[in-house]
């Protein structure tokens, strides 16, 4: 009896430091935060199931997802205050030139290709480039955009002088549009495209990579600060694999993913607009992977290809190709 006692004492008590255990665990897990560029939107979408699903805890991180301040998401990520963050190849490459580069690198790709282009209305001829000559176009005043939009007019044939520009407020474009405040909008399609989609207005469009290949550059993508890549890559690659695991469902199941993305969304701001969220969810889905190898690959001939170009076009003052992105943090598949 007194050996059954014993063995029964032994049991409890091994199963009580197993609870303990597992209460140490969780409390150990790796915090880890990730700014992104706006409100949460369908880019984001892949970071918010991996949470959702529980893809994190099981690598050992407990992450947090966070608005941008002012200055970014990049001078957060740069300072340590995050150590990921969303961003794009063209608007990070200014940073990037410094004499003192912003201390970030590139990691992965959110999306595989460049899916932002000019929305006008249907039949006024700009459905390519050489059409928007003579109308008004808002614009953000960006150097890189303006080389662009006058690059791919010239291109197609068309006196880029005559483009109008007008300050870029535009808060809904289909209405934009349609109350003719303007004529032409540089979009990203998976959220302005759908949303004008679901609206009444008939438009034409055309993708900047469809133009020229050098404008197939990675936007919007992620970049992560140098000294935790450094000092923590192990745990910066089980980060991008819990996240690629996100994106990987997000891809296969839309719908799903697109009630986590609302469900997760802290701001408020998709509550009331499910119908978009959905059908942008459906519409990006297909864009995660694409025909790349795995969710995030980035490849370095395409990367350099287009900063390649800035430079040649003296819109950076130092040459970028080979810099800037890591693909090692990322494995392939």
């Amino acid at each position: 009896m007194k050996k059954i006692i014993a063995l029964l004492l032994s049991f409890i008590l091994l199963l009580a430091l197993c609870a303990c255990g597992d209460t140490v665990s969780e409390n150990e897990l790796q915090e880890i935060t990730v700014c992104l560029d706006w409100t949460p939107n369908t880019n984001h979408t892949g970071l918010f199931v991996a949470d959702k699903l529980g893809y994190y805890e099981e690598a050992g991180l407990k992450v947090s997802i966070v608005q941008p301040p002012e200055d970014g998401a990049e001078l957060m990520t740069a300072s340590g205050q995050a150590q990921f963050g969303v961003s794009f190849q063209d608007t990070i490459a200014a940073a990037f030139a410094m004499e003192e580069p912003l201390a970030v690198t590139a990691v992965a790709a959110l999306l595989q290709h460049n899916t932002s282009g000019i929305i006008t209305r249907k039949g006024e001829g700009a459905h390519r480039p050489a059409g928007l000559a003579g109308m008004r176009y808002s614009t953000w005043n960006s150097p890189i955009e303006i080389k662009m939009m006058e690059y791919i007019m010239q291109k197609d044939g068309a006196d880029y002088s005559t483009l109008t520009l007008l300050p870029n407020t535009v808060t809904n474009e289909a209405q934009a549009l349609a109350n003719k405040d303007t004529d032409a909008i540089w979009i990203f399609y998976a959220w302005a495209g759908v949303a004008c989609e679901l609206s009444d207005l008939e438009f034409d469009y055309f993708h900047f990579k469809d133009i020229d290949p050098v404008f197939d550059y990675y936007t919007p993508i992620l970049v992560a600060n140098n000294d935790f890549l450094k000092e923590q890559p192990d745990i910066a690659k089980a980060f991008l694999a819990a996240t690629a695991k996100g994106y990987e469902y997000a891809a296969q199941n839309p719908a799903e993913a697109a009630r986590m993305l609302i469900d997760g969304d802290t701001t408020g701001s998709l509550q009331s607009a499910e119908e978009l969220v959905v059908a942008s969810q459906k519409w990006i889905a297909a864009e995660y992977i694409s025909d790349a190898p795995y969710w995030g690959y980035i490849d370095e001939n395409r990367w350099d290809a287009f900063y390649g170009w800035l430079f040649e076009n003296k819109l950076i003052e130092k040459d970028l190709r080979g810099f800037g992105f890591d693909a090692g943090f990322l494995a392939e598949k």
